[in-house]
């Protein structure tokens, strides 16, 4: 019998702005393969397919990118807080051309990052105040 290790926790799940609205409306398919891969973030894993977001300073923001007949779609979020897995922006890609992500979606994803951080330090003081 070989050694496994227990189970990390699951961490919570909170989505920021509106990516969760706009999960929703992204195809079933896509968000069963955006929600497996923050099923492994919440676990203290890395889905395969996430990959560090260029330009967020560390591996605390990543990104899951997935396409089908309509198009290109990225979730992305961020395992920067022990506290928790914090959706920042699902969309889809409507550049037909490059890789690279949109300035505007960029612009988003910062935002929404400074969002999370902000609600991060008032979760820990909170939870110091108890």
């Amino acid at each position: 019998m070989s050694y496994r290790p227990p189970p990390t926790p699951e961490k919570r799940l909170f989505w920021i702005g509106s990516s969760k609205k706009d999960l929703i409306a992204l195809p079933s398919e896509v968000r069963r393969f955006f929600g497996h891969a923050l099923d492994f973030a919440q676990h203290g894993d890395q889905h395969p397919a996430a990959t560090v977001l260029e330009g967020f300073a560390g591996a605390g923001v990543l990104e899951v990118v997935d396409s089908d007949i309509g198009g290109t779609y990225r979730a992305v979020y961020t395992v920067r807080f022990k506290e928790a897995v914090l959706v920042l922006h699902c969309f889809q890609k409507k550049s037909k051309s490059g890789i690279e992500t949109p300035k505007h979606d960029i612009d988003i994803i910062r935002m929404r990052l400074k969002v999370a951080e902000t609600w991060i330090k008032e979760l820990r003081d909170e939870e110091a105040q108890r």
